[in-house]
């Protein structure tokens, strides 16, 4: 953009009252610009422990925080607004509300076509119960977010479909879940279509297809030992507790929704073909409204337009419900990253990465620990991980460049701490769509039981092993190799980087 197209938007914007906010002081120092979300973190864990968290009390508590906030702003307090309003029109924000949408939609379409009842037959039928369904659950996760390219979208995919069975065929409830959340940190990791893979590539000057061959071994040496211990612990669940009730659910369910593989199959297809995921998902809703409508099954399951016992209008099936689930999340979801853009224009980041280099004095290694630690220092508090990638993105480069570290390197450190930690913290994105999605699904199983987003933080193994990888490799320098003056590559260790 040259100078006179920002003049002109400059004049637009002030055109309607507004302009940009480059800078605002807070009483205290910049740190006090975390109090927003420090405030988020412990109403969530509170609320959390207590057994007492819904999506209501969640946006209202940070809400609340960002009230706080506003006494301690320095500055004008229509400039901090303005910055709250600048923060929640990030793109990154409408990309993960509009992936949770259409990826609700097509779960709950897969579920109404009867996919849920047919993973359950299929489980009484070949025995894959316990710990095995955790297993599968988490490498279909695995493959169904490195296709698509969103671990969110996955979340609400499996949470739906993948969660009810699970639990009827006897996985630990807490342990699934996080075999789930599991799943969304593989292909949030390694996929080449998603935003965190590209975010990574991109802020550290590096092609996206060497990317993800360089990172390949680090997902995998973190994916093994999460498979078998899913395998191993995910086992215990009570399922159906009722004898009677599980033989009824046996005579019950059927092949017959196995069907609804197809439009499943066809996502994964049209998403490692390189469509967009918005292409994906909308082929795949409407090859799921086809199969439904041609198994004889009413349109009413899809869409239904009536009026409630009140005479008021009303809206249901599974188009609405797969939406519905969602609007409390996004607002949450927008407000978050609002109140980590008051970080970022209260200088706080800029303070954390002065701190990091005062702590490298040269040393190669302490460079690497550094990245590792800022980017995860980021994460607690911008639960968004794409939003925290691109925060430390300049952070990375600049630090790395200074050691000519390879751009392949950093961006690797870049991508695996923050898809990781993106579905760790109870407070996180993925973790708090997570719950609400089997808060959802509890509508059409009124059994289940709801994991809370504090029992679900040791067991994502996917997410802890991929931090353990890492860290291991900045301290032994596994991977490591240099860029010379030039640019051309300079390996070192076993130079499979």
């Amino acid at each position: 953009m040259d100078e006179q197209e920002k003049q002109q938007k400059q004049e637009a914007s002030e055109a309607v009252g507004q302009k940009d906010v480059s800078h605002l002081d807070f009483y205290g120092g910049p740190f006090a610009a975390t109090i927003p979300l420090v405030f988020f973190i412990i109403w969530a864990i509170t609320l959390s422990v207590m057994k007492l968290v819904t999506e209501e009390a969640l946006v209202l508590g940070m809400v609340i925080g960002v009230a706080i906030g506003l006494f301690f702003c320095k500055s004008l307090w229509k400039d901090y607004a303005q910055a709250l309003v600048a923060g929640m029109a990030q793109p990154i924000g409408v990309i993960a509300v509009i992936a949770w949408f259409w990826a609700g939609m097509f779960a709950k379409l897969l579920a109404a076509g009867g996919l849920v009842d047919g993973l359950i037959w299929f489980g009484f039928q070949t025995g894959l119960e316990g710990g095995l369904i955790v297993g599968l659950t988490f490498l279909l996760a695995a493959v169904f977010s490195t296709a698509v390219g969103t671990g969110y979208g996955t979340v609400a995919t499996f949470g739906i479909l993948m969660y009810p069975a699970g639990v009827i065929l006897g996985a630990d409830p807490v342990v699934l879940l996080a075999a789930i959340l599991s799943g969304a940190v593989f292909g949030d990791n390694l996929a080449p279509v998603s935003d965190t893979t590209i975010v990574s590539a991109t802020t550290q000057e590096a092609d996206v297809p060497g990317v993800v061959r360089s990172r390949f071994k680090y997902s995998i040496a973190a994916a093994i030992p999460a498979l078998i211990l899913f395998i191993v612990i995910g086992g215990g669940g009570e399922g159906v507790a009722n004898p009677e009730a599980l033989s009824q659910l046996q005579s019950q369910v059927s092949p017959a929704g196995l069907i609804m593989l197809i439009p499943f199959a066809l996502v994964l297809y049209l998403a490692l073909s390189g469509r967009h995921l918005l292409t994906s998902l909308t082929l795949g809703i409407v090859a799921s409204i086809g199969v439904i409508l041609l198994t004889g099954t009413p349109l009413t399951k899809v869409i239904r337009i009536y009026r409630d016992d009140a005479g008021e209008a009303a809206i249901g099936g599974a188009l609405m419900n797969g939406i519905g689930g969602y609007f409390n999340m996004a607002i949450l979801i927008l407000f978050i990253l609002a109140a980590a853009h008051l970080m970022e224009v209260a200088g706080t980041m800029e303070a954390i990465k002065n701190f990091f280099l005062k702590l490298i004095k040269g040393v190669v290694r302490r460079a690497e620990l550094s990245i590792f630690g800022i980017v995860a220092f980021l994460n607690v508090f911008i639960t968004i991980n794409t939003a925290a990638e691109i925060t430390a993105g300049p952070f990375v480069r600049k630090l790395g460049k200074e050691f000519n570290i390879h751009p392949y390197r950093r961006a690797n450190f870049l991508d695996t701490v923050s898809s990781s930690l993106g579905y760790i913290f109870p407070w996180s994105g993925g973790v708090l769509l997570a719950w609400a999605t089997i808060k959802g699904a509890k509508e059409d199983f009124p059994f289940l039981p709801i994991a809370g987003p504090t029992e679900i933080f040791p067991y994502v193994f996917q997410g802890w092993f991929l931090l353990l990888v890492m860290l291991i490799s900045a301290l032994t320098g596994w991977g490591l190799r240099f860029t010379g003056k030039n640019g051309e590559e300079l390996k070192t260790n076993d130079g499979n980087e």
